[in-house]
This record gives C-alpha cells, sequence and structure tokens, in this order.
C-alpha cells in the first residue's frame, strides 16, 4: 500500500515536471512564431462614411478602410479588404437590402463606393458598413442616415449649408508667410492657427452645422488645399490623397457626414494650385487633379466613370440647385479676354441655360465655386468678376438671365471662392452670397465697390452686407413651405451675423 502510493507520488511528480517543460516550450515557440509572422493590421473605419449625390431614388455611398482612425506620419494608411453596404428603412435593418461585396484596394486608395438606385423619394433610410480583412471576417460600422429628396410636388421644409475654404493646415499649423515664388519675397505674414481645446476635434464650424441637422451640405471647392508653399505642398498622387485623409478623419468631419448627405464642387486649390487652370507643366498636372477630386469623394457613379462633375437636382416644389465645374474646361487664364475666352465651356453653358428656362421650382440657386458678381481683387484672372478674366462669359450669361427674366424669378447664385462673407447686387440686378472660408484662419475682409484695387472700380455693384471684421463661417439657406428663402451668414462658431428673406412672389423689380 506505501509502495504504490510511492510509486503513485513519484510519477506525478514526473507529469508535473513534463507538463512545466511542455508549456515552457510551447511559450517559446508562441513567441518565435509571432515574432516570425507578420502581424495581420487591424481593419478600421478612420475616415468615417459619406453619402454624395442624393436625389429622389438614388445615393452614393462611399467609405474608405484604414488600419487606424488617427494620423500615422500625417496620413491615415488605408488597408486592403473588402466591405459592402447595407440599407434600409428601418433603424434595425429588418428588412435589408445591400451592395454587392466590393475590394478595397491600393490603386484605388482603399475607398469603395456603390450607387443604389431605386429608392424612394421623401424618405428615411439608414445605412452602415460591414468590412474586414475579407468577406468571411467582418466587422460593422456605425449606423448612419439620409433622406432622399423630395417629390417634385413636395412643400416640406428644406435647409442647406454652403462652405468653403476649409484649409486645414491654416487651422491646424497657421499659415506660413507666403512669398513669391520668382524673387521669394515675402507676400503676406504668417497667419495664426486656431489654439482652442478642442482642436483635435477639427473645424468648430462643423460642430454648429451638425446641430443645425441640414438636409445636406455644399463643399464649393478649395476643400482641400495642395498648396501651401512649404514643405506639406502636395504634388504627387500620394501626397494628395493624404491632404483628403487628414481632412476627413476629423473627428467633426466624421460625425458631421454620418448624418448629412453631400454635394461637392472643385476649385483651384483641389484641382492643383491658387489659381490654377489646365495649362503648364507645374505638378500636379490638371489630369491628375481631376481624377483625384473624382476618386476622393462621392460625385460621380463608379460605374460611369465619364459622367459630368456640372448637375442640377430638384429638390422639392420650391427649390432646385445646379453645380458648375470650374476648372475642366475653362480656357487659358492668361488669354485675352472675350467671345472665345470661356469659363464654363459652350457644352455646360448650353445645358445650364436649357435646364433654368425648364424649371419651374421658385428658387433656382446656382452653386459657383467662383464669384460672379463680386467685387474680388483687380489683380485676379480667375474667375467671371475678374477685369482680365472670364467676364465676358460671365456678363453674358448674366444679360441672358436678364432678358429671360430668371432674376424676378427666384434666381440667385452662391459661391465659393472668396475668404470673405457678402451680400451682393450686380447693375444687372442679380444677387450673390459669397459663403465665405469656413475657418478663422483662412479668412480675410473683402474688396468694395469703389475700391480702386477691386473689379468694380466705378462702384456699380452695391454691397447689401460684407463682413466689417475677419472670420471663418458659413451659409445657411432655409427654404421654407410657403416658398420663402431665408439666407443666413454665420461666424466660425455658429454667431449670427445677417440675414435676410426672400420672397420671389413679392421681390421689388429691380431695373438695370
Amino acid at each position: 500500500m506505501i509502495r504504490s502510493m510511492d510509486i503513485r507520488t513519484k510519477y506525478c511528480h514526473q507529469k508535473k515536471n513534463v507538463m512545466k517543460n511542455w508549456n515552457l516550450v510551447t511559450f517559446v515557440l508562441s513567441i518565435v512564431l509571432l515574432m516570425s509572422s507578420p502581424v495581420k493590421a487591424e481593419i478600421q473605419l478612420g475616415q468615417g462614411s459619406m453619402v454624395g449625390e442624393v436625389d429622389q431614388t438614388s445615393a452614393i455611398l462611399q467609405t474608405r478602410l484604414t488600419t487606424t482612425n488617427s494620423l500615422v506620419d500625417e496620413d491615415v494608411p488605408g488597408v486592403a479588404g473588402a466591405a459592402r453596404f447595407e440599407l434600409s428603412v428601418s433603424r434595425d435593418f429588418k428588412p435589408t437590402f445591400h451592395s454587392p461585396w466590393l475590394k478595397s484596394q491600393a490603386n484605388g486608395d482603399f475607398i469603395v463606393k456603390q450607387k443604389f438606385s431605386e429608392l424612394t423619394p421623401a424618405t428615411r433610410y439608414f445605412f452602415r458598413v460591414v468590412y474586414g480583412p475579407d468577406k468571411n471576417t467582418t466587422f460593422t460600422g456605425p449606423v448612419g442616415s439620409f433622406s432622399t429628396l423630395q417629390r417634385q410636388t413636395g412643400i416640406e421644409e428644406v435647409s442647406f449649408v454652403v462652405v468653403t475654404g476649409m484649409n486645414y493646415v491654416s487651422f491646424h499649423h497657421g499659415q506660413l508667410g507666403k512669398r513669391d515664388r520668382k524673387t521669394n519675397k515675402k507676400i503676406r505674414d504668417i497667419t495664426t492657427s486656431y489654439h482652442g481645446k478642442d482642436k483635435s476635434q477639427g473645424f468648430p464650424a462643423l460642430e454648429t452645422i451638425r446641430k443645425m441637422k441640414p438636409t445636406f451640405f455644399v463643399g464649393t471647392g478649395d476643400n482641400i488645399y495642395y498648396d501651401s508653399h512649404d514643405e506639406r505642398e502636395a504634388t504627387t498622387l500620394e501626397q494628395m490623397r493624404k491632404k483628403w485623409h487628414q481632412q476627413f478623419r476629423q473627428p467633426r468631419f466624421v460625425k458631421l457626414f454620418q448624418h448629412v448627405p453631400t454635394y461637392w464642387e472643385k476649385d483651384d486649390h483641389d484641382h492643383r494650385f491658387d489659381d490654377s487652370d489646365r495649362e503648364g507643366e507645374r505638378p500636379p498636372s490638371s489630369d491628375l487633379g481631376i481624377a483625384t477630386f473624382r476618386e476622393q469623394v462621392p460625385v460621380v457613379d463608379p460605374a460611369n466613370p465619364d459622367a459630368t462633375t456640372y448637375r442640377t437636382y430638384r429638390v422639392n416644389r420650391h427649390l432646385q440647385i445646379w453645380l458648375v465645374e470650374g476648372r475642366d474646361y475653362r480656357s487659358p487664364n492668361k488669354m485675352k479676354d472675350g467671345p472665345d475666352k470661356v469659363l464654363w465651356g459652350p457644352e455646360q453653358l448650353a445645358w445650364l441655360k436649357r435646364t433654368l428656362l425648364s424649371s419651374d421650382a421658385t428658387f433656382k440657386l446656382l452653386i459657383s465655386p467662383t464669384p460672379m458678381v463680386g467685387p474680388d481683387d483687380a489683380r485676379k484672372t480667375d474667375n467671371h468678376t475678374n477685369i482680365k478674366g472670364f467676364q465676358h462669359e460671365g456678363l453674358e450669361f448674366f444679360k441672358w438671365v436678364v432678358a429671360h427674366g430668371l432674376h424676378q424669378k427666384g434666381f440667385y447664385t452662391l459661391c465659393g471662392d472668396r475668404h470673405w462673407q457678402y451680400h451682393a447686387r450686380h447693375s444687372l440686378g442679380i444677387e450673390e452670397f459669397s459663403c465665405g472660408a469656413l475657418v478663422d484662419a483662412n479668412s480675410r475682409l473683402g474688396r468694395k465697390p469703389g475700391d480702386p484695387k477691386s473689379t468694380d472700380p466705378n462702384a456699380t455693384i452695391k454691397q447689401l452686407y460684407t463682413q466689417k471684421s475677419s472670420s471663418g463661417g458659413f451659409l445657411r439657406v432655409v427654404i421654407t413651405r410657403d416658398g420663402k428663402g431665408r439666407f443666413e451668414f454665420y461666424d466660425e462658431h455658429g454667431k449670427p451675423l445677417y440675414h435676410t428673406v426672400k420672397d420671389p412672389g413679392t421681390q421689388p423689380l429691380h431695373t438695370p
């Protein structure tokens, strides 16, 4: 009995020693394998999701698969994987319909996008992204939402915001003293960046916009800046993509676009550089700028890569908007102004006139990346207001608008590009609202009628409002059920600065 116990005890001790040794071997092997095997990157939606080009029956959904939610060496690295969008009229996604599985690949900057069609007008949709390294190992992203546009007979209130000048470098780092490229002479002193405790969240104005719950958001161009006159300037595809990554990974953008659909235009800074046209060898090339814009925002159907970026949307009975393209078809800036010099090009101009005449919307709002009334700086040759720019095309179009009485039928222009807010009336009676730069660090005071350094030295334009002190901000437009339009300016922190109410049925006539 005692012997049996001794043997059993000895056996147990040997077994424990073997197990200890085996556990040690297993641990060492695990460490070796871990060190010798590549660690699979965690997949995130570091830039959130975005919905674009919503109409009555369709919308484009977009996201980007990333390795992180934060910046790594001033970038948000992408990662290969699979994703699909799920869509439902119910928050619990019953029933659900979804896109095919889509691959995020390096040649597409790891962006996936899908156009959904056959949607129902005036309907709230919920969406989410299912994503992972492959379709068998997936995660589910947060729920977002958007509403399709009303039918042409709809009269429910609509509100939207118009922004420009979303300069990431100015906000986060300040504008370095700008220098002339040829003489290296300083043109402008440094502008300080934003110093609020909420800086890491991104542009403060976006928080105000999110709380307003607009029907949609319009970025009129200068959505990012490739040119920053320092080591942050972007001239290659990799550098250009990086600018978009930095911008859209800011938490306030992610939160806003989760529930507010977007429409995008491009201007000079998110095309190539300041006042850029399609000419010259200075990088980035015009073709690269055009392609990168179409890649980075949901502006064209991925199944129709040749789609034009000028388009119009009938929002409801009282509102139709036009979004125009100001870079792809323009003549060289240095060309002498006259009938042959065009900013829009003949095909776009013919489309614009045809669709304006066919519209019976109460408000017909032309949203332009650049100003058409101004005034602007006299030195420039970039837009329809500039004396040696494209005045001929702009003035001939305004004459056409007046000849058809559209300026008395709810036609207004809304513009980006300029770094100050204004409400101005052209001598022909056409009114324009400039949304101003979104951030303080990218704002300035504007030119006034009668200023010899302006495009209106003879003071033919009536400035109904212009900022008295420089600040960032945005334009908000509200179209009411009874067909009135409220145009409102806000500063970077959401402070109301100016508003006016328009009623096309009761507006006094403006005689040229």
